[in-house]
């Protein structure tokens, strides 16, 4: 073999080899990125089941106060409902959000029973449910930033290339709709 043809296999080696592991790099990036959505969104999930472990409790120490405010307990029943059905990370948001406003509702009306507000249980649930709306809220950002990052990747060159041979579709972000940008309207009943 000629000097030549020895130094031109070689260059045509390495653009080889140098080309594999470059796909495959991106390919195992957008992997481990599509297995980072699913363990941010199950990092949701624990913080979601926590608070709704919470609510039957919060529910319990208000009734005997809050007799009169059966509709209260119905819109966050209905939210409960309406997540236990929910199959699309869509749905899972709106009954997440469903849940959020009538729990600021909840304790909107809540604030109408100085009785209720003194007992210690109900300022317990009160603030561990607070808490724990603070940190799902920063894991729906985390989660949203990964899915961000995600769908931005599989749609650049070279990786959409990759991301078509995966059969890698977008992620849906954790979104909100434009009517729960509102104000919530909250009327108290006056009993007499």
């Amino acid at each position: 073999m000629h000097p030549g043809e020895i130094l031109w296999t070689v260059v045509i080696g390495f653009v080889l080899v140098g080309s594999v592991g470059y796909f495959l790099s991106i390919y195992n990036s957008l992997i481990e990125m599509k297995n980072n959505i699913g363990r941010s969104w199950a990092n949701i999930d624990v913080l979601l089941k926590q608070r709704h472990d919470e609510l039957p409790k919060l529910v319990k120490v208000c009734e005997a106060y809050m007799q009169h405010e059966r509709g209260v307990f119905d819109k966050l029943s209905e939210a409960r409902a309406a997540l236990a059905g929910a199959a699309s990370v869509r749905q899972r948001a709106d009954a997440e959000n469903a849940i959020t406003r009538a729990l600021g509702g909840f304790f909107a009306v809540a604030e109408n029973y100085p009785d209720l507000k003194a007992n210690n249980s109900f300022t317990s649930l009160q603030q561990r449910i607070s808490e724990l709306e603070n940190a799902i809220a920063d894991r729906r950002e985390f989660y949203n930033d990964t899915v961000a990052m995600f769908n931005t990747r599989i749609e650049q060159i070279p990786d959409s290339w990759v991301a078509g041979g995966m059969n890698l579709q977008p992620a849906e972000l954790f979104k909100i709709d434009e009517s729960e940008r509102k104000d919530v309207d909250i009327a108290f009943k006056m009993t007499a």
